[in-house]
């Protein structure tokens, strides 16, 4: 099969036309198991990938100033019934850099896949990011997704993200972030997730709020049926004046 015939597959299993990146001005990456089949960049916009065993490792920058107008489509994806995908990602908003990252992770026919990411995200001073993560599962729950990352929000810079499952079982998510948040950052977390069957939900966050003036929110929406369980563990705290945070499950 063609990487081009991989691409599409992993867009139809989204529900995404391709010609939704195809314009000149969208930057886009998709990933298939450990192989790297599409990749389009703008300027402002670097990715420098390596394919290893079981996955890939990325290093992505966006450069001081550059403000990215579209989002940036990425693209983690396995269509066989089992496997492991490893993503290990080396992200830097730089100083003043805006950028939104608009990320499917797939696995339509998952019966015993691993999908493990591990992040080290920095938004420097006066950056701006944005990492919308949209999962499309199986009807097996034959999966497990193990987000792992540590970000720092530098001086005046904003950091959101949201964590969705917008198709199938959630099967097993093991979610993990740890943030520093430095002055004047905004924060805000957000996951969505429905459980059923046996599956298994856990997220544990924590922000520390550093710097003066710096603001998170953490929010969690689960909803659970038949025997699925859930554990939310969140921890926000303060140590510098003005700091404040809410945590709502």
């Amino acid at each position: 099969m063609s990487d081009q015939d991989v691409v599409a597959q992993l867009l139809d299993s989204i529900g995404m036309p391709p010609r939704h990146i195809q314009a000149d001005d969208v930057a886009h990456v998709e990933v298939h198991h450990n192989k790297i089949v599409g990749v389009h960049l703008v300027p402002g916009f670097e990715v420098e990938a390596d394919e290893i065993p079981d996955g890939i490792q990325a290093r992505m920058r966006v450069k001081a100033g550059a403000v990215i107008a579209k989002p940036v489509h990425v693209c983690f994806g396995m269509l066989p019934e089992q496997g492991l995908q490893r993503i290990v990602l080396d992200i830097a908003v730089e100083e003043g850099a805006h950028a939104s990252i608009l990320a499917h992770c797939t696995f339509p026919n998952a019966k015993q896949v691993e999908h493990r990411m591990d992040a080290e995200i920095s938004v420097e001073p006066g950056g701006k990011y944005s990492y919308f993560e949209r999962h499309v599962h199986g009807p097996y729950g034959g999966v497990l997704v193990v987000p792992n990352a540590k970000v720092t929000v530098g001086e005046g810079a904003e950091f959101l993200t949201e964590f969705e499952l917008i198709k199938g079982r959630a099967g097993q998510v093991e979610i993990d972030y740890q943030m520093t948040c430095h002055a004047r950052s905004v924060t805000q977390m957000t996951a969505r997730i429905n459980g059923r069957g046996d599956d298994v939900i856990h997220i544990q966050e924590t922000a520390r709020l550093v710097g003066e003036e710096a603001r998170a929110a953490l929010t969690s929406h689960i909803a659970l049926r038949d025997n699925a369980r859930a554990e939310v563990y969140n921890t926000l705290s303060a140590s510098a004046p003005r700091a404040r945070g809410h945590v709502d499950c």
